[in-house]
């Protein structure tokens, strides 16, 4: 297969980004949707920001802060020293058990007309204002649905890791919707046009202790209101997503299925993506599945950032190249950096292996087929 990654990678670093305030700093700007839209290529940055003028002998946590009806960033400050404090994974900060993160993310729109060069806005698209954005919003997701932009991110706060939604009709209003599916989730993609009727998403449920990590289909006729979930696939023991899984960017419909790019961890690559071909009519039927990744961590820029060895996508879109459909990717690298690649879409359809080589979630749910592997209380 032939991949090719954009010769100006990472096409968007911190750099890029202006801070949302004086008093903050940019450190990544990763895991952006995208979409195509009125003639752009649009993406929705994840910009993780943290406190300026730290001192040398303290951690300082950044927090929305929630006091008369009014939301404002407040900045805890702990000395490096101070029993109980462990920052040895530079995503969170542990303090007498409580976990906290080390940056506080916001989404940034980014527009661009050749897929390359992005201008992005001055201010946030969306910023955590809500009890349940307190540690900030995250990894978002654009679903055009019906003439609307659903944007679906993670929301974390001390109440846990949800999945909240928003929408527009024009990228410069946004209205917040509130929690779809309460802690602990996120990983979700919703279908860009409904199912026999109702409109599809993909998600994936924490797992602790009973069970397996289990990406999971749910059905909804509103977008907000869903049921009926339904396991769909698994962690696969041995092989690159054994580790933990989730979707990745929102399903593509194509002439052989819903074609699904999705991420896989092992303890050898990392984090790294490949894909899962669904039925168009029915999406709980997985048609079939890569047995190899097909981008794994291997430039520099993917290897070393903020959390080396992670190639991670919240969307991708597809576009004519001379004659032949091309998914061009949109990806976080090593959680600091935005990045493109490009891949035919017949390559990646090749490249599927079809379900006799799967491992398909049991029947019975009481049965555990796989390890549960390690816990992450902040892992993607």
């Amino acid at each position: 297969m032939r991949i090719e990654r954009a010769q100006m990678n990472p096409i968007i670093s911190p750099i890029h980004v202006t801070p949302s305030s004086p008093e903050m700093q940019v450190v990544s700007a990763f895991n952006a949707a995208a979409v195509s839209w009125e003639g752009e290529t649009l993406l929705m940055l994840r910009v993780a920001e943290v406190p300026r003028n730290v001192a040398d002998d303290e951690v300082a946590v950044p927090i929305v802060a929630h006091v008369d009806g009014s939301a404002h960033v407040e900045v805890r400050r702990f000395k490096r020293n101070q029993p109980g404090l462990d920052t040895s994974d530079p995503r969170a900060v542990l303090f007498n058990g409580e976990i906290f993160l080390s940056s506080l993310s916001h989404l940034r729109l980014a527009r661009s007309k050749d897929g390359y060069h992005f201008a992005i806005d001055t201010k946030p698209a969306l910023f955590p204002t809500e009890p349940y954005e307190e540690y900030g919003i995250e990894d978002p997701r654009m679903t055009v649905l019906e003439g609307r932009v659903y944007i679906n991110y993670t929301a974390v706060s001390r109440y846990g890791v949800a999945v909240a939604l928003a929408s527009t009709s024009d990228f410069v209003t946004y209205e917040k919707h509130g929690i779809i599916l309460p802690p602990e989730n996120k990983n979700v993609v919703i279908f860009p046009e409904r199912i026999g009727g109702r409109i599809v998403m993909i998600h994936r449920p924490a797992t602790t202790g009973l069970g397996g990590q289990q990406m999971w289909l749910a059905y909804s006729y509103d977008v907000l209101h869903w049921g009926q979930h339904t396991p769909l696939m698994g962690k696969r023991p041995g092989m690159w997503d054994s580790i933990r899984i989730g979707a990745g960017a929102v399903p593509m419909r194509t002439d052989y299925g819903w074609l699904e790019i999705y991420h896989g961890v092992n303890d050898e690559q990392g984090y790294c993506l490949g894909a899962v071909l669904l039925d168009l009519e029915d999406p709980s039927k997985i048609l079939a599945r890569s047995n190899l990744p097909f981008l794994i961590p291997e430039a520099e820029y993917e290897r070393t950032g903020f959390f080396g060895n992670v190639v991670f996508t919240c969307g991708a879109v597809v576009t004519e190249v001379e004659d032949e459909s091309v998914v061009r990717i949109y990806y976080g690298a090593a959680d600091q950096y935005t990045c493109r690649a490009d891949i035919d879409l017949e390559d990646i359809i090749d490249s599927l292996h079809t379900p006799a080589v799967l491992v398909r979630p049991p029947v019975n749910l009481n049965e555990v087929p796989y390890p549960t592997g390690a816990a992450c209380p902040i892992g993607e």
